[in-house]
């Protein structure tokens, strides 16, 4: 048995979220503030432990929710058989079982007998019904009708802007009187796999317990390296009271007992001598007259009370010395302190020592942020042997799984994410209109597999993600470079438009943006930025080429079996192409030139290099479609949230215009004083650059430098750094130029 689906609606920033669950572990991912704390917190207002139920507060409603509710109670009039209610937050928990499950606690909530069906639907809600909104909206127009004759009398000039704020302030205080909690059993439409509008109501709460239990660890853990904390010693008294019946432990525990009660007996004498002086002065006092009983002070130590105020969890440094567990970072203490969690959790779960009572149906393990205080490496090992404990944790002592488990853990933890199966990703992102949405990472490989080579290149993606850049999942922005040129200076690029823009603006360099290295293919990843709405710039190379005729050895041209001549695509300068070898540009602005189009049969292919040389920047920005064939496209909008740039024809200082193929020709044809003069024997900083004397002669242009001068381009963009002058205090890059094509790349990526 397990939860297959959560559907939440008008909690906090989940308005409408859909999330399916995984039969074992399930991996939220996502950037902060996107509502993976909430979809704890709604879990333990609804199926939490007793203290935890029913914690609701006004601002957990969502913000349209509460428009909503306030335009109804102050404008409509409404119909007792309006179907919008009952209204309010709601938790809905889709039950998959099979013939193999005990279905003793879930027949009471099935109400379809169709043995095809095998969904239940538990539905939790906090809601104002209808009665209670007319009792609301009389009890307000009152309040409104109160408070608007006091602001009269007060003779204030802002009425309506007060009246609008009256309806927040009297539900903040109020929704209580008008809202509770509600439990359904709801039917499931097998035909159309959702559920349909009827309900039963669930009377009782240990029927829901019974068949779920639900326990989380929190982000906001008890760990401290302070040196009163010992939150581990108070774990080993929760452990201990988990296993004290334990069968397993039971040789352990009796020697402690015995331990225990030697250790009572010497005690007592102790405090026989220890207590003597002031039991004698009581006897002085007349509390104690002959003949009344003595007073004895006896030890009676509590098994779980000595572990909890009087033991010490300390690390053994090997035969010097034991040291106590304050004396340890915060990664360990909280690593540590997790597994003891853990391992209190799972005894819960499993019911140990409680012979009267069974395990529930379903045990939903919530861990929030295991990463806290810990490095990366840390992080590969907990979320590496966290499925084992877990695993270990549902079964007995001959290995057979006992209880049915399932675990949720959220994370900012790229080095997790890495480690983890790309099946069980949860990805939470903030839409368009502000609310939270949940999408399974694995519906990338359906999206991948419509194409040709979809498969393919989505096993690449996936391999690429999640050994070297799952960072993705939490940026807010990202740049795809080609290579080691463009990731070397592209800081030095986002500070040079930082420190021209206002204070206030959000700068580059303070956002959080994910550079990428992906060589000639980034176009593989165009489903996945579209899939978790990244915003995206790609920056790649234009590479000019042109179509040739293939000569065999005489020099003759070869021939394809139909007799027509043998072409080939072969780079050159850009004032000879007629086409790209890119294949990313071809496949980004395939409607918009004409390199799909290109027949190479032709003797006059289309020029798709000119129409790409030409295309204006706002056609660059660009956004994924749906053709009629069901196929997908990119097309230019203004909407798109992927911008594709290149090399574009600019002036240098002279007003000479030239088509760069490259990043290096183009940056030299930019800055080639500023090359000149770090080249002179006096800095001499470029030491990359061979036949230097060739860059004062300007009949050899940018692309012949870039192409017989660089010997190694990673050191040529060190040495650009290296030779960089800071303008004053506030370093500004001020004695070489960037690109246009990257620079208006840049400040389109600033803008949010």
């Amino acid at each position: 048995m397990q939860i297959s689906k959560l559907k939440i609606e008008n909690y906090r920033l989940l308005k409408e979220l859909d999330l399916d669950l995984e039969k074992k572990i399930s991996l939220i991912i996502g950037k902060n503030n996107c509502g993976k704390t909430s979809f704890l917190s709604i879990l333990n207002k609804f199926i939490g432990n007793q203290a935890t139920r029913n914690n609701f507060s006004w601002d957990d409603f969502s913000l349209d929710f509460q428009d909503i509710l306030k335009d109804l109670v102050l404008e409509s009039e409404l119909n007792k058989e309006e179907k919008k209610f009952p209204m309010g937050i709601a938790l809905n928990i889709f039950i998959e079982y099979n013939e193999t499950d005990d279905l003793s606690n879930i027949s009471s909530i099935m109400m379809d007998l169709n043995p095809d069906n095998n969904t239940v639907i538990i539905e939790f809600q906090y809601s104002i019904s209808i009665d209670s909104f007319y009792e609301l909206k009389k009890d307000y127009a009152a309040y409104s009708k109160k408070m608007v004759g006091k602001r009269r009398k007060q003779e204030e000039s802002s009425i309506v802007k007060k009246v609008n704020n009256d309806f927040l302030d009297y539900m903040k205080s109020e929704y209580r009187k008008y809202f509770k909690i509600t439990k359904y059993s709801r039917e499931f439409d097998l035909e159309k796999k959702q559920e349909t509008e009827l309900r039963v109501p669930i009377i009782s709460d240990k029927i829901i317990d019974r068949i779920i239990n639900f326990k989380f660890i929190s982000a906001i853990r008890t760990v401290s390296n302070s040196d009163t904390n010992n939150t581990l010693s108070i774990l080993s008294s929760e452990y201990y009271k988990n296993i004290e019946e334990n069968e397993k432990q039971q040789e352990a525990i009796e020697s402690f007992k015995d331990v225990i009660g030697d250790t009572d007996k010497k005690l007592d004498q102790i405090y026989e001598n220890l207590f003597s002086g002031v039991i004698g002065k009581v006897k002085k006092f007349g509390g104690i007259k002959d003949g009344d009983s003595v007073i004895k002070i006896l030890s009676s130590l509590q098994r779980r009370e000595l572990l909890k105020g009087n033991t010490t969890v300390m690390y053994d440094h090997g035969n010097y010395s034991m040291l106590p567990e304050s004396y340890n970072g915060l990664g360990y203490l909280n690593l540590i302190g997790m597994i003891f969690e853990i391992e209190v959790i799972l005894a819960e779960f499993r019911k140990d020592g409680k012979d009267n009572e069974k395990p529930a149906d379903i045990n939903l393990f919530f861990i929030e942020e295991p990463e806290a205080h810990t490095h990366p490496q840390m992080q590969y090992v907990f979320i590496n042997n966290i499925k084992d404990i877990l695993r270990t944790g549902c079964q007995d002592k001959n290995g057979n799984e006992i209880i049915d488990m399932q675990t949720i853990i959220t994370t900012h933890s790229s080095h997790i994410v890495s480690e983890s199966k790309f099946e069980d990703l949860k990805y939470f992102y903030i839409t368009d209109s502000k609310y939270v949405n949940a999408k399974n990472i694995k519906d990338l490989e359906v999206e991948y597999k419509k194409d040709d080579e979809g498969e393919q290149r989505f096993k690449f993606l996936k391999q690429y993600l999640t050994l070297n850049r799952s960072e993705l999942f939490f940026a807010d922005k990202a740049i795809f470079i080609e290579g080691d040129t463009e990731r070397i200076l592209l800081p030095a690029m986002m500070k040079k438009i930082d420190q021209l823009l206002p204070e206030e603006t959000a700068h580059l360099l303070s956002q959080n943006i994910s550079i990428v290295e992906v060589g000639a293919y980034s176009h593989i990843f165009d489903k996945f930025i579209d899939f978790i709405g990244l915003k995206s710039l790609i920056i790649t190379d234009i590479d000019p080429a042109k179509i040739e005729i293939c000569l065999d050895e005489k020099g003759e041209p070869k021939l394809n079996k139909d007799e027509t001549q043998k072409k080939k695509i072969v780079g050159c300068r850009a004032d000879a192409a007629t086409t790209t070898t890119n294949a990313a540009l071809k496949f980004f602005f395939s409607s918009q030139i004409g390199a799909s189009k290109t027949n190479e049969s032709e003797d006059k292919p289309i020029n798709c290099f000119d129409e790409l040389c030409k295309l204006p920047f706002e056609k660059k920005s660009l956004i994924r479609i749906i053709t009629d064939t069901e196929n997908f496209k990119w097309i230019a909008s203004d909407l798109g949230k992927i911008k594709v740039v290149f090399q574009s024809n600019e002036k240098d200082d002279r007003e000479i215009s030239y088509q760069a193929c490259s990043f290096e020709d183009a940056f030299i044809h930019l800055n080639r004083k500023f090359l000149i003069d770090n080249l002179s024997e006096e800095k001499m900083v470029f030491n990359s650059l061979i036949k230097k004397s060739l860059f004062e002669d300007y009949e050899n242009n940018a692309l012949n430098l870039a192409s017989s001068c660089i010997d190694k381009k990673t050191s040529f963009a060190m040495e650009i750094l290296l030779a960089s002058d800071l303008e004053d205090e506030n370093n500004h890059y001020s004695n070489w130029k960037t690109p246009a094509y990257i620079k208006e790349g840049l400040e389109w990526l600033q803008v949010d």
